[in-house]
């Protein structure tokens, strides 16, 4: 039997290896959708919400807000901005060089003079996950909306006690070559070099190669994990550490994505890096576009048609 490819001991290393490492830097949180209610009582300081640069997120209000009362500070650091014609909405674009962990605090004064009477938030910088919708809610919320909530809160709950069971089985397999050879016992590891990807030529690190994995358990017929490892250059004089990674597909959701490993690539050097995911986040609709950033600065890496095999590992 031929011993495993380099491919397949790279994925078991991020299903079984990763956990053994360091925990990642904490990054903010961000959701597709996030919701306020400022009829609880207003929280302690402004809320945080995430937003990408050039990439536009849209609050929504059940109140009109007051033309000429919406506030940015510090200024000068949005692309554009513009109050919904019924001052039920408001839109902002961050600029193109807006770097991670920016903050810009948004405030709006509402028309009918009403307690509460203005609500500000922070704008907090992420390279890839801007926060699309935020719906502000100053009167009570009607019960379908709470029901909706109720349910999103389920199945949230739900998927953390999966990753919980996941993380605890992975760390009774073995690592290395015997994961490997474990893997390709239990199941299909598919292999496949991405050959026709659109690389931007703003990314900030260089690509030498990359393939994508998939691995599917005997008797299953959809991936219950992926992955793609990049061999990248970096040409600039400074370190380059991956601190996080996400895919969005073709609807424009997007998965955020384990990664390892976690030391940096070195100046002037090239290094090698694995992400991927596993469960139902698993079952994505390609071709993606995977986005990668560092921790702080705005060297970011942008790969587009990005698709994973289906079938056997075949050889490399």
């Amino acid at each position: 039997m031929l011993p495993p490819s380099p491919g397949a001991v790279l994925l078991a290393a991020l299903l079984a290896g990763a956990t053994q490492a360091a925990e990642p830097p904490p990054v903010p949180r961000c959701t597709a959708t996030a919701r306020f209610d400022l009829a609880a009582g207003s929280p302690d300081g402004a809320p945080e919400v995430c937003a990408s640069a050039d990439e536009t997120t849209t609050f929504v209000f059940d109140s009109r807000v007051a033309v000429g009362t919406v506030e940015f500070q510090p200024g000068g650091r949005l692309a554009d901005w513009a109050l919904g014609q019924e001052g039920l909405s408001l839109l902002v674009i961050p600029k193109g060089d807006y770097l991670p962990g920016e903050r810009v605090k948004v405030t709006v004064r509402f028309a009918d003079g009403a307690a509460p009477a203005s609500a500000s938030f922070w704008l907090v910088g992420h390279a890839s996950r801007g926060t699309r919708r935020v719906y502000v809610f100053r009167q009570p919320r009607p019960p379908d909306v709470c029901e909706k909530e109720r349910d999103e809160a389920q199945a949230e709950a739900r998927q953390c006690q999966e990753d919980k069971a996941r993380l605890l089985a992975e760390r009774q397999d073995p690592g290395g070559l015997m994961g490997a050879a474990w893997l390709e016992g239990a199941g299909v590891v598919a292999s496949n070099k991405l050959g026709f990807l659109t690389v931007p030529p703003a990314n900030a690190l260089g690509l030498k190669g990359a393939w994508s994995y998939s691995y599917t358990p005997t008797g299953e017929t959809h991936p219950a994990s992926v992955a793609v490892r990049l061999d990248l250059l970096n040409p600039g004089a400074e370190p380059w550490t991956l601190a996080g990674a996400a895919l969005v597909d073709a609807t424009g959701e997007q998965v955020e994505f384990a990664r390892w490993p976690l030391a940096p690539i070195p100046a002037n050097g090239a290094g090698a890096v694995v992400v991927g995911i596993e469960g139902e986040r698993a079952q994505l609709g390609c071709p993606c576009t995977l986005k990668l950033w560092e921790a702080t600065g705005p060297r970011t890496v942008t790969l587009e048609n990005v698709t994973f095999p289906e079938g056997k590992a075949r050889a490399q």
